[in-house]
């Protein structure tokens, strides 16, 4: 009977060295083997088989593409309309594209979805026209937007705002019995209506507490339909990791990275045709960086030495809010986003970067924003600080009923 023949092990000793002395199948040109074959001569450095793709060598176009029926489809009804919007973008001269804040809100109330399904829809706007094809109902709901935009008679309503932490979430056992509650889709954020006079009352409260910080300027209003960016930020630098030098001169460098911590806030308001009522759409974004977490690497040094140095790990806190809502025009809401990293920094000694922008808060905060609406712009909301009053009284508005919050966005809007 023959021996039968084993060549594992054989083979894979004999195939190592080869596979070892081979010329990889693809060029490695970055990293610190890219240096070190720089440094090789070139006679020196194995030879690849690099395959160019030109344009000549690229394939032709594998979509097929027609001119199509050369008329747009109206199976589910579509219609053409053309909206004039000039009486809203001539108001608005200070703004480079106007007519951008009224296809955010017609988004925000159809949904993006539909602009790119079942049934063909377009829309497109200038600052003159807007131009829609769509289905009769979206056509209305569209016509909806737009008078509320142009209508005249809003032109001065405007929403006035106000950004604080407080360090203890504790304040709302006094505050609970002047709030109503309204749904919220956005989780760990809690939202509440109350009248005017409490959130004076309120606001008065809080500012005696040691804890409690105010960021927001006394005056800072949104007109009817306009956009208000509101962003404090610190760049926070850290080195990420190391790269090697030219070949000549050997060793490395690091490679520095960046981080803008602070708040970015973003507010726009449209009234009702009425002025009773109003729809806000709200977006916040909170980043902290609570510590550079050091790590230790070998790094290769000239003449082949290796040396130990150090990048950093950010370690990030941070909170979101994208929520739209729509309240009373004569109630105040109050929105609070639960005890997280403070969108403010912190003056004292040892603070980090974010904790030393706007003066003292804690590392940690329960974040508030009060939103009122305006009877005329300008003007400085009525939610400021007037003297303190002891005990809270609810008044009757602030428990009157018909109103709708927490309404979510709809697809990216």
């Amino acid at each position: 009977m023959p021996r039968p023949i084993v060549f594992g092990p054989i083979l894979g000793f004999a195939l190592v060295p080869a596979l070892l002395s081979a010329p990889l199948p693809f060029p490695i040109t970055s990293g610190w083997h890219a240096a070190a074959q720089a440094q090789q001569p070139a006679a020196a450095r194995p030879a690849t088989n690099q395959t160019t793709v030109t344009a000549a060598s690229a394939p032709a176009a594998v979509a097929r593409v027609t001119k199509g029926a050369g008329v747009l489809p109206n199976d589910h009804g579509q219609v053409w309309r053309e909206y004039d919007i000039s009486p809203y973008t001539a108001r608005v001269k200070q703004v480079e594209r106007p007519e951008q804040a009224v296809i955010d809100w017609v988004l925000r109330e159809t949904g993006t979805d539909l602009w790119f399904s079942e049934p063909l829809g377009i829309l497109n706007a200038n600052r003159s026209v807007l131009r829609v094809y769509n289905t009769p109902d979206v056509q209305r709901v569209v016509a909806n937007i737009v008078d509320r935009f142009v209508y005249s008679a809003i032109e001065t309503q405007a929403v006035g705002l106000r950004l604080a932490t407080i360090g203890s979430p504790n304040w709302r056992s006094r505050a609970y019995p002047i709030m109503r509650s309204v749904g919220v889709q956005t989780a760990g954020v809690e939202a509440w209506l109350m009248s005017k006079e409490n959130a004076a009352l309120l606001l008065a409260e809080l500012s005696r507490r040691s804890d409690f910080r105010d960021y927001s300027t006394p005056n800072l209003a949104v007109a009817n339909g306009m956009r208000q960016d509101v962003t404090r930020t610190r760049p926070r630098t850290y080195v990420k990791s190391f790269r090697p030098r030219d070949p000549n001169a050997g060793g490395a460098e690091s490679d520095v990275g960046q981080l803008d911590e602070g708040f970015r806030l973003q507010v726009s308001p449209l009234f009702s045709l009425d002025a009773r009522s109003v729809d806000v759409f709200i977006k916040c974004d909170v980043d902290q960086v609570e510590k550079l977490v050091p790590v230790a690497v070998d790094i290769p040094v000239f003449g082949g030495q290796w040396q130990r140095a150090q990048v950093q790990v950010p370690q990030l806190v941070s909170w979101r809010l994208n929520e739209r809502f729509r309240w009373p025009t004569d109630q105040v809401l109050l929105l609070s986003c639960g005890v997280v990293a403070s969108p403010v920094p912190d003056g004292k000694a040892g603070g980090n970067a974010l904790t030393n922008l706007l003066g003292s808060a804690p590392s940690r905060a329960d974040a508030l924003l009060f939103l009122e609406c305006l009877a005329t712009l300008p003007g400085p909301p009525a939610v400021g600080n007037p003297p303190a009053i002891p005990g809270f009284a609810p008044t009757d508005s602030a428990a009157r009923p018909g109103v709708t919050g927490g309404i979510s966005t709809r697809g990216r809007y």
